[in-house]
């Protein structure tokens, strides 16, 4: 065999192993999750996961930071859509929060995988957690302070610490909507979603609009 098929074999492997543990870490969260569960999910042996991976913290690592980097691109881009130019400031926040909040299921893996840290943190390496946190959330948390920092520049908005309107903002558009849903777990109507988005920016207008 050609060192090209190898090469290839070992990629497709690894693929495998990380997909599959997506699947289990997210159904069965870190602590519960096993290597023998994850290689029955990935159809491969456990000295196949041990080739790739050290342990299962480097493995959980691995798929936690992929996962949140395509996360992060598809929120930064909602950004970008919706806060590079602005139209109308009001519409353009809710089509900001309304993206925000709306349900990805390209990305449902993910959640679920969010979920499971949530219940499962003070088990997960917490340099696993603190990494996650950099390569996703926090990136996108800092784009988003300084498009309304950018905004304040501009007086359209009043900001002191774009960083706290940021996640002011944040919490205002998709904090009840995370409650409601058990972050995605559930469904609530379209409407009632709409409704929430929508008064949430009016508070947040309300608080950071020009005096």
């Amino acid at each position: 065999m050609s060192r090209e098929n190898v090469s290839r074999r070992g990629s497709e492997k690894r693929r495998a192993i990380i997909d599959g543990a997506r699947e289990v870490f997210g159904r069965d969260g870190y602590a519960r999750a096993s290597i023998d569960t994850i290689a029955k999910a990935a159809e491969v042996s456990t000295r196949t996961i041990y080739n790739h991976f050290a342990d299962k913290g480097e493995l959980f690592r691995e798929v936690i930071l992929e996962s949140a980097a395509a996360v992060r691109d598809a929120q930064l881009a909602d950004l970008d859509r919706h806060l590079g130019k602005i139209v109308d400031l009001r519409s353009d926040l809710i089509g900001l929060g309304r993206d925000f909040t709306a349900v990805m299921p390209e990305f449902e893996a993910h959640f679920f995988l969010v979920r499971q840290i949530n219940a499962d943190v003070g088990h997960i390496p917490a340099e696993v957690v603190e990494e996650w946190q950099a390569a996703g959330p926090r990136q996108v948390q800092a784009d988003l302070a300084r498009r309304l920092a950018e905004l304040s520049d501009r007086g359209l908005l009043e900001i002191d610490d774009p960083q706290r309107a940021a996640v002011h903002f944040v919490l205002l558009v998709a904090g009840e909507v995370q409650s409601l849903t058990f972050w995605g777990a559930r469904s609530i109507d379209e409407d009632e979603v709409e409704a929430i988005v929508a008064a949430g920016v009016e508070v947040f207008l309300r608080a950071y609009r020009p005096q």
